[in-house]
């Protein structure tokens, strides 16, 4: 039998290295204070790069905010952002219209598709204590008959994600293909309707493996021989993977045919499992657009230059959604959602 594992690369500072049908992966982690009256950081800001602060000073970054933290009204084009959020909250607005706020455990899937420009902040709502911010950001690429399909956004609510548990404490957050569970296919919520995640024939996973001290699952073998599976063990004390120990942070690229033994080492460990077929199409990037050729790409920037990809309805470039501490989703069709609330 082959090797399970075919690769381990040493995880530096993000973006971390992703594989064809993935483009990004950064996992964002602030230790930000209390907050102010504007839902920005009570501490001084003056030393800061503002606009481009991402030294970690202190233990937090205000990203290209300047008041809030996080990253104002941006264009995209031609791929999708998926954002997993596991503490803080996270202030979504965009050139359609729609805004959302969103926490801990949940997860919105966004097509940009054709284009779209959004804002993504990080409101500091708790002015009496610390307000932690982690996050996952990932780029899924769009096929070329897809690149300029209507941009659009899903949210995958915390409630509505299935967790498979594991032999001893853990879980696996199921949030893209199906896995087995103790009583049968655990199925996790639709993607956004036109993602490469939603043929059912790419084998798209997004899971999130979290094992405590001595825990251990065997991940399934994947449902193509093509796909690629990575394992990125980003916290805690380590992973032994089919009897072979990792620290933290390593990325584990595997034989996606075989059954995957994961164990934690020492406290416990989480581990982000990113797979899917790779869709082979050339890629053409430049910034925020990814098209499948050059010419694309400066025909994306000279359709933002005319039109600005509809606009900006609001009233400055870093919207955040005021201090009341509930969730909700508010689409471009006026269908609106709530959902708890922010803890």
């Amino acid at each position: 039998m082959a090797d399970l594992i075919r690769q381990t690369i040493r995880l530096g500072a993000p973006p971390w290295p992703t594989v064809d049908p993935f483009l990004f992966c950064v996992h964002h982690v602030d230790a930000y204070p209390s907050g102010n009256l504007h839902l920005g950081p009570d501490a001084e800001l003056q030393g800061r790069a503002i606009g481009q602060d991402f030294a970690g000073v202190d233990g937090w970054n205000m990203y290209h905010g300047s008041v809030v933290p996080g990253f104002p009204s941006h264009p995209h084009r031609g791929f999708e952002t998926i954002t997993y959020v596991r503490r803080g909250l996270v202030d979504h607005a965009d050139s359609l219209g729609a805004a959302a706020r969103y926490g801990k455990g949940d997860v919105q899937w966004m097509t940009a598709g054709k284009g779209i420009q959004h804002a993504e902040m990080f409101p500091l709502l708790d002015q009496s204590g610390p307000n932690p911010m982690e996050l996952f950001q990932i780029w899924l690429n769009l096929p070329a008959e897809d690149k300029m399909v209507e941009p659009s956004y899903k949210m995958l609510w915390d409630g509505e994600i299935p967790r498979v548990p594991v032999d001893g404490e853990g879980e696996i957050t199921v949030i893209a293909g199906a896995i087995p569970g103790p009583s049968g296919l655990v199925v996790p919520p639709s993607p956004a309707p036109d993602s490469w995640a939603a043929r059912s024939d790419t084998d798209v996973a997004l899971w999130h493996v979290r094992l405590g001290a001595g825990a251990s699952v065997v991940l399934p073998p994947a449902g193509h021989e093509d796909t690629v599976r990575v394992l990125y063990v980003f916290d805690g004390d380590g992973l032994a993977v089919d009897g072979q120990d990792h620290d933290v942070p390593t990325g584990i690229v595997l034989d996606s045919g075989q059954e995957a033994p994961l164990q934690a080492l020492g406290g416990g460990v989480d581990v982000l499992v990113m797979q899917g077929r790779p869709m082979g199409e050339p890629v053409a990037q430049y910034g925020p657009f990814v098209m499948n050729t050059k010419a694309e790409i400066q025909q994306a920037f000279e359709d933002y230059q005319r039109d600005h990809f509809g606009g900006w309805p609001w009233d400055r470039s870093d919207p955040v959604h005021g201090p009341e501490a509930v969730l909700f989703a508010r689409h471009a069709d006026g269908r609106e959602e709530r959902a708890r609330e922010a803890s």
